[in-house]
């Protein structure tokens, strides 16, 4: 961080993580050539994932680091594809096919593409993957059900729990799941071990909704509403648990993906989204948009993961010098 940004976050009254205090985080821009719009949707072991609009078609792809890295995994015969996640060498997402959005499974190349939409199901999307499993929703009988699945179409298992309307989980580690439950027209953040039984409440009190959107080691983020305002929320496995991540001056803000407690998200400020990183509480906000170069007038963090020695934020941004948003990634050495 520059020391004009660490003169600014002091004044604010902002808590630097010593990580974060005595370097400044560097932007890698993932667009790849001829493509005509990206975004990363999702980071984990060296990878990020997400899409690129090339020739009029949204295509998943995968990056390793760099523009020139971007590997295409959309599958013959589908009019559109996206990754929303990736872990462990597996990424997950959806394909349009004869019109229908279907959850779909890659394993690092377009040849590898697995349909996981359910029988029964109308549509499906699969939203990240870890260990094996795969979590996303199928819609079944006109709603949408929150969906566990190993690998295969057959696998699928109905998450919803009793009394609810629709689910969706977004997020899955080491056998638990996290996401939402509609209960009449509250949306409950939710948190499962593999069964809708298992079902646990994570909403916290006095919210009038929440949503449990990514899980790592015990920890869940999120997002709750509180009054009229969305706050980025953390959790460790119970609504008790739940800590305010709202960063001051913010209007909405919310927390979008977590690994070992390192957590990315956004927040809007003055009208605009910013790219945010915490590391546990709302005083250790930090405002990743300001480090990219003026043209980007907003950006969107949606994945982030560490691997001991540096942090990675992937996500993207609005360039107004090029008309396009472009595939981001933040980088910082802890």
């Amino acid at each position: 961080m520059s020391r004009i940004s660490v003169i600014a976050a002091l004044a604010a009254g902002i808590v630097i993580p010593s990580a974060v205090a005595s370097a400044t985080w560097d932007v890698v821009n993932l667009h790849p050539a001829g493509a005509a719009a990206s975004v990363a949707l999702a980071a984990a072991d060296g990878m990020q994932a997400g899409e690129a609009l090339i020739g009029d078609i949204f295509r998943a792809g995968l990056w390793s680091g760099t523009a020139t890295s971007w590997v295409d995994l959309h599958p013959d015969g589908a009019s559109s594809s996206t990754v929303n996640g990736t872990h462990s060498g597996q990424q997950v997402g959806f394909a349009i096919i004869g019109g229908t959005v279907r959850a779909s499974l890659w394993n690092g190349t377009a040849a590898s593409w697995v349909d996981l939409n359910p029988a029964g199901a109308t549509n499906s999307n699969a939203f990240a993957a870890h260990n094996a499993q795969q979590v996303g929703r199928a819609n079944v009988g006109g709603s949408n059900r929150a969906s566990l699945w190993s690998g295969t179409a057959a696998s699928w298992i109905d998450l919803t729990p009793a009394g609810a309307t629709s689910s969706i989980a977004f997020g899955v580690h080491s056998g638990q799941q996290v996401g939402l439950a509609l209960f009449g027209a509250s949306s409950r953040a939710s948190l499962w071990s593999g069964t809708a039984e298992s079902w646990i409440d994570l909403t916290p009190a006095g919210a009038l909704s929440a949503e449990a959107r990514a899980i790592h080691s015990g920890q869940q983020v999120g997002l709750a509403v509180i009054g009229d305002t969305t706050r980025a929320s953390l959790w460790s496995g119970t609504a008790e648990s739940w800590v305010d991540l709202h960063p001051a001056g913010a209007t909405i803000s919310r927390a979008n993906a977590i690994h070992s407690g390192h957590i990315a998200g956004e927040a809007f400020i003055d009208g605009v989204v910013n790219a945010s990183y915490w590391n546990g509480t709302a005083d250790s906000w930090i405002n990743l948009h300001a480090f990219l170069p003026a043209e980007f007038i907003s950006s969107v963090a949606r994945g982030v993961y560490s691997d001991g020695n540096t942090i990675f934020v992937a996500g993207f941004g609005v360039n107004t010098a090029t008309g396009r948003s472009e595939a981001l990634m933040w980088v910082i050495p802890t």
